[in-house]
């Protein structure tokens, strides 16, 4: 039976193998530039060929932040967890 320290190993031999490729086909980064101007330009570029899909990556995060933040006050409020992690009596 294979554990989850094994899978954990292959996983990082697999994201270091294939990764930087990725990253490299992905981002086009050169060398004199940070992650932050990379991934700015790359933005620059997806909005100017449709800005409406922006428009739909803004909707997209705003719904996924709202789903967490209702989801954990769910799990707060509803559940044993304050209690869990010794904050509540």
């Amino acid at each position: 039976m294979i554990g989850a320290i094994e899978i954990l190993i292959i996983a990082v031999i697999f994201g270091i193998i294939y990764g930087r490729d990725a990253i490299d086909k992905t981002f086009r980064k050169s060398a004199d530039e940070g992650v932050v101007e990379s991934m700015a330009g790359d933005l620059k570029e997806y909005y100017e060929d449709d800005p409406k899909r922006m428009v739909k990556l803004g909707v997209f995060i705003v719904s996924a932040v709202a789903f967490v933040v209702t989801g954990a006050y769910w799990a707060i409020t509803r559940t044993d967890f304050l209690k869990m992690i010794g904050l509540d009596q």
